[in-house]
């Protein structure tokens, strides 16, 4: 038997994904609030139901072209082991089913790649499939819970 393995896939310039398991939610696009001495790759702040949630710019993490956010964007509401977190994206394609057999995991493509979980291909496109636990390294968790204090 082959276990299940859902992904949200969204697009940044190329196809990503997330383990279904770790998203929330989908929101449109919000105004973000900048947040003082944070980290490079964290936008700002948004509200959510009351709870503050950094924004994280994940093209800045993949070194990809900066690109001003756009109404149509969206905003992944999702949650590592430590915190909830928004990650702003170009656009959600959806809710793809695909198995831990179509997963071709990342090391055995690129050594070291931090992350990035894995990779499957949906059509004949790659999907490499991210991995949000591994986003932030223990420092940067500490340098962001520093940051986030005042707002909390």
């Amino acid at each position: 038997m082959h276990r299940s393995c859902p992904l949200l896939v969204f697009a940044l310039d190329g196809q990503y994904a997330l383990r279904l398991g770790a998203v929330e939610r989908v929101v449109r696009a919000a105004e973000i609030t900048p947040l003082p001495k944070s980290l490079d790759i964290v936008l700002g702040v948004i509200n959510v139901h009351g709870s503050v949630l950094p924004v994280v710019n994940i093209r800045r993490r993949f070194r990809l072209p900066e690109r001003a956010m756009e109404l149509s964007d969206r905003m992944i509401i999702a949650a590592t082991r430590r915190r909830r977190v928004a990650l702003l994206v170009d656009s959600v394609t959806g809710v793809v089913e695909c198995t831990e057999d179509d997963v071709i995991a990342a090391e055995a493509i690129i050594p070291r790649t931090e992350h990035i979980d894995g990779v499957t291909k949906l059509g004949d496109d790659i999907v490499l499939i991210h991995n949000l636990d591994r986003f932030l390294s223990l420092d940067e968790e500490g340098a962001l819970d520093d940051a986030l204090k005042p707002v909390r």
